[in-house]
């Protein structure tokens, strides 16, 4: 699509110049064309009435360069025409604007820097934020594969403490998120937390070949480097519980436990059953933005940072997708964003939360309604914890997944919607769950009998 758009735009441009050199104007056309990558410079001469004969033959052509067409591949930036008459300063500009009107036309295609299939030969990863802009104390570690990965650290100090717990955050979230628990509670129980920016996130650099097998792998790989043990805890939150799902089917050994904070639900999981999600709204929803962030990123990103209508900005506060519990957390916690516009205006960050979104919706090599208790001993747990009032991801999904999963321990809040993570006694409750095994009556589900 993106060669046949060039193409009738450059046939527009020869009718163009045509048409001028039957007027006798005098004008030198400069664009750049992508043609193999090396920056293309289209030059057309042609003559004008507005200059003698003497300026029209001043007119430099390189040595050995077609006067009337030339596409040659060069580093240098095309140079600009002599200074121009007003005549000439008017065709100038509605250029500029045709330009830039094109420009738009392909970004909506998403034929403009749209992001490329993973390359094989890719040397160096960029981050999703400048590096000059990334703290000199922020704590990172390298990859095996030279990617980086931005954590940090709550409670009890790592040598210290006597439970590890690494949290994964959710999609549009960063090692900067919430979770409630006291200060005091964390060096009581001498807890240690780890959150860390998942790929692409925050000041960790983007994996190009983003899987759910490598969100499990870079849990391991930073587990290991910052030496937390043969065993340690996994709490995922929301969209974040996909790596959590991949650590429970990849490394069960290395998990002490685990515990799934309001898990999404994947419509491609192939054991979930069409009349339960038949009639599910956000079953067509999910369709839909995986159509449209796989094959016109460039429109999505348009619509999400125009302010001519609501896009993004409209999630918030909508008591469509929020309970009233919900919407107090995002009315009354300072600070807290869903989505901004600013942050989506990077393109690199937008195209890092649309590789997640893509990884996370699509298929999966592996289907979690399908996992036999990989610990048959009781030698670790894994746990649920879901908001009866949750519009983000209905209750009655939630229960099938435990009913099919029976070894995995099933907590309802019963006032709670999808921002759980934002109340202190929930978190506090959670934790002591996954570390002493605790199961408070307040959060045990009333199923019909």
């Amino acid at each position: 699509m993106r060669s046949a758009l060039l193409y009738i735009l450059k046939e527009g441009l020869d009718k163009k110049c045509t048409n001028l050199q039957r007027q006798n104007l005098n004008k030198i056309f400069r664009c750049k064309l992508p043609v193999h990558n090396p920056i293309c410079t289209w030059s057309k001469v042609v003559h004008s009435p507005f200059s003698s004969k003497q300026n029209s033959t001043s007119i430099q052509t390189e040595k050995g360069k077609d006067i009337n067409l030339d596409f040659q591949e060069s580093n240098e930036q095309p140079k600009l025409a002599p200074t121009l008459d007003s005549a000439e300063a008017q065709l100038s500009s509605l250029k500029m604007v045709f330009r830039r009107i094109f420009v738009l036309m392909m970004g909506c295609l998403g034929c403009a820097d749209q992001p490329t299939e993973p390359n094989d030969n890719l040397q160096e990863s960029k981050t999703v934020v400048d590096e000059s802009a990334i703290s000199t104390t922020t704590c990172r570690v390298r990859l095996s594969d030279g990617r980086f990965l931005a954590y940090r650290e709550r409670g009890v100090p790592k040598n210290k403490c006597k439970y590890r717990i690494i949290i994964v955050h959710g999609f549009g979230s960063s090692k900067e998120m919430s979770f409630m628990a006291s200060d005091e509670l964390l060096d009581v129980m001498e807890i240690y937390l780890l959150i860390y920016d998942r790929a692409g996130y925050g000041e960790s650099d983007p994996n190009p070949k983003r899987s759910v097998k490598s969100e499990a792998s870079d849990i391991e790989e930073l587990a290991d480097q910052l030496q937390l043990g043969s065993k340690y805890y996994v709490i995922g939150v929301s969209l974040g519980c996909y790596p959590a799902w991949s650590c429970i089917k990849r490394i069960p050994q290395k998990l002490a436990g685990v515990a799934l904070v309001v898990p999404f639900v994947n419509y491609k999981w192939r054991s979930l059953p069409d009349d339960l999600t038949k009639d599910d709204y956000r079953k067509q929803l999910c369709l839909f933005m995986i159509c449209l962030t796989r094959y016109t990123p460039g429109l999505l990103h348009w619509w999400l940072t125009q302010k001519l209508f609501p896009s993004a900005t409209a999630l918030e506060g909508n008591p469509t997708f929020f309970c009233d519990k919900d919407l107090d957390v995002l009315k009354n916690t300072p600070g807290y964003q869903l989505f901004t516009q600013d942050g989506l205006r990077k393109r690199r960050v937008f195209d890092s939360l649309r590789r997640d979104f893509i990884v996370a919706f699509s298929k999966w090599d592996f289907d979690p309604l399908e996992l036999s208790n990989p610990y048959p001993q009781n030698e670790s747990s894994v746990h649920i914890w879901q908001g009866y009032e949750d519009k983000v991801v209905p209750v009655q999904l939630q229960r099938y997944v435990s009913q099919k999963l029976p070894w995995i321990r099933y907590h309802e809040v019963p006032d709670g919607g999808h921002l759980l993570v934002y109340d202190t006694v929930v978190c506090e409750a959670i934790l002591k769950s996954l570390l002493l095994g605790e199961d408070p009556p307040l959060y045990r589900p009333k199923l019909a009998s």
